[in-house]
């Protein structure tokens, strides 16, 4: 935990916050609490700074906060992911969001299997819970938006132009593709990402007609977490 996340109801009086959950064990246990510490803390959707121990006991700790710096810049990419597969969707929200990704989407596609959105990793506390530690390790307060679409085709013919229309371009991973993601980097971009078979024929000719770009980071076919990080990297 490279900051600590507070939220409103944390605070017992103005500039004062008791805290006595998962987040406690791991400043007792692992930042090790002392008298008068001080380290990295932020209100979650407002400002970062400091907190320091005022008292502690093995069960919570009083700390008196002042959150007077904006949060990170966040990331100028749009994410659409095709539905990764449960044990790797957590990877996937978890390196978008420590990478200042604030716009996420998962959609289906042709090769994503249909039991994945049952998922237990898809219920709301589930994905909550990666949010906040993400947000924690990268040291933002600022909750990503997150949208799913299960349908393909609407999602590319009714909103996707909208999403494109306020980007500087959008790209999407393709093997094939001979242009190299680099020149896009520091621009507005929608980045869509297939599934680990990549993007059928059909949603290949459905993007490129509606003004998707494909990139490549190589012949090689990487694993959904592992393009996610190399793509997100190369647009920084």
């Amino acid at each position: 935990m490279n900051l600590l996340l507070l939220d409103n109801n944390d605070f017992i009086t103005p500039g004062r916050v008791e805290i006595s959950d998962r987040r406690f064990l791991q400043l007792r246990d692992i930042i090790k609490l002392e008298d008068n510490k001080t380290f990295r803390a932020g209100i979650t959707g407002g400002n970062t700074g400091t907190a320091t121990v005022v008292e502690f006991s093995d069960t919570k700790a009083v700390l008196d906060v002042n959150l007077d710096s904006p949060p990170p810049e966040p990331s100028g990419i749009t994410l659409v992911c095709a539905l990764p597969r449960p044990q790797t969707f957590h990877k996937v929200l978890h390196c978008a969001i420590t990478m200042g990704v604030k716009n996420i989407w998962f959609i289906h596609s042709r090769k994503v299997e249909k039991s994945y959105w049952q998922a237990s990793v898809l219920q709301d506390e589930a994905v909550d819970k990666e949010i906040r530690l993400a947000l924690e390790q990268c040291g933002d307060t600022i909750y990503p938006q997150i949208e799913y679409r299960r349908r393909f085709k609407p999602f590319v013919e009714d909103e996707l132009p909208g999403l494109i229309a306020g980007a500087n371009a959008a790209i999407f991973g393709h093997p094939r593709s001979e242009l190299k993601p680099e020149s896009f980097a520091g621009k507005k971009i929608v980045l869509l990402i297939g599934p680990e078979g990549g993007f059928s024929d059909y949603e290949v000719e459905k993007l490129s007609s509606a003004g998707v770009t494909g990139v490549t980071l190589g012949s090689r076919v990487l694993r959904t977490e592992f393009a996610v990080a190399a793509l997100l990297a190369k647009l920084s």
